[in-house]
């Protein structure tokens, strides 16, 4: 048995917390939450596999998400087997230094 703590919300997942597999075996660590901001729901986890491998674990895969611990619904062997994360869309972040004038013609966003 699992000794992960209490179940936490999704949000509150921090990267770097283990992965098990539905067989208790531990599959690799978190990397990044992936959720639907817009929607308030679990998309999905981006694992750092044991084989250093990043793979995605889509939200119907994942059983639970607890203090010390993420559980899957799938087995160890079945997640190393996950597909690579999609690229996503393009951040951007704000560019302060660029004042007054540059924020007001569209300068104020920087690509990341």
């Amino acid at each position: 048995m699992i000794d992960d703590g209490s179940a936490i919300h999704y949000s509150a997942v921090e990267p770097g917390t283990p992965v098990y597999g539905s067989d208790e075996v531990e599959v690799g660590s978190v990397h990044q939450v992936v959720d639907n901001f817009r929607e308030h729901i679990l998309d999905g986890f981006v694992i750092r596999c044991s084989d250093g491998e990043l793979r995605f674990a889509d939200a119907p895969e994942v059983a639970r998400t607890a203090e010390r611990g993420v559980t899957l619904t799938i087995t160890g062997e079945e997640a190393l087997r996950l597909p690579p994360p999609e690229d996503g869309p393009d951040s951007f972040r704000a560019n302060v230094p660029q004042g007054r004038l540059g924020r007001l013609f569209g300068r104020g966003w920087k690509r990341d």
